[in-house]
């Protein structure tokens, strides 16, 4: 029986070490459903595309020689501005997941791949560039080098949920029986570039605000995804919301950023 979305976020974690065999064609036809059902509420421009190698061909996958065994990448194309950078986090999310309740493994890439293979026989949209590959396939046993490279971002740390989230007035803490508790806790799991967690959220009523801290150039993708998870978890418990932006939400502390707003219907 497929796991449901809520397992499929608490489970889900980075592979770097795959089995070599590559993605079955209705895998393959499961992704690309995936890709095409996938939807953001934040406009901007995003492409995904599927890309699969000949491992015999000895392929170079850009600047992160620590996949191994991977045949198929999703490749992630998007514009230059925020909405396209929290819809990229948002859409591709949901492939990730997707990919896991399919028992594939995947491992977001966020850098520089300009003239590497990835690029190669491939064209975006006009505005549109590669921003994030990412593996996909069947997890091999996690070698040592994985072992070491999840250590060294921290994979399985969070911060304290009452360090991220907040009550009114950022200063108070969210209820344990928040009707939001659930869907934050589950924001609160999802993976971020170097695992900094740059999403910061205020509770008020009905309504969420998202913020978000500038940490890296990745913290609007990132948050995107964590966003995913939250909308997410909001379905999968049967709350209708939608997303707007406020002309004048609560000013936050220190240097955090604005986002979104999220409002459950009633």
């Amino acid at each position: 029986m497929t796991m449901n979305i809520i397992e499929a976020m608490k489970e889900r974690r980075s592979v770097r070490t795959f089995d070599g065999e590559g993605i079955t064609p209705r895998q393959e036809a499961e992704l690309e459903q995936a890709i095409a059902a996938s939807v953001t509420p934040f406009g901007g421009r995003v492409s995904i595309k599927i890309k699969k190698f000949n491992l015999k061909e000895g392929y170079k996958p850009g600047t992160y020689g620590m996949i191994k065994g991977a045949e198929a990448f999703f490749m992630v194309g998007t514009g230059a501005d925020e909405a396209s950078a929290l819809s990229a986090g948002y859409r591709f999310e949901q492939v990730v997941l997707r990919a896991w309740q399919l028992g594939l493994g995947t491992c977001w890439i966020a850098a520089t791949f300009k003239g590497s293979d990835f690029e190669k026989d491939v064209t975006w949209p006009e505005g549109e560039i590669l921003k994030v590959v990412s593996p996909v396939g069947k997890a091999a046993k996690i070698s040592l080098m994985e072992k070491i490279a999840r250590f060294a971002v921290g994979s399985k740390n969070r911060k304290p949920f009452d360090d991220l989230f907040f009550y009114k007035d950022f200063s108070s803490a969210v209820a344990p029986d928040n009707q939001f508790r659930e869907a934050l806790e589950m924001l609160r799991l999802a993976p971020s570039s170097t695992n900094s967690q740059p999403w910061r959220a205020l509770v008020e009523g009905d309504a969420v605000h998202f913020y978000y801290k500038p940490k890296s150039r990745l913290a609007v993708l990132d948050t995107g995804i964590g966003l995913c998870h939250f909308r997410e978890t909001e379905k999968f418990y049967g709350h209708d919301g939608e997303f707007g932006k406020l002309s004048a939400a609560p000013m936050p502390p220190e240097d955090w950023k604005y986002l979104v707003t999220y409002r459950r219907k009633k």
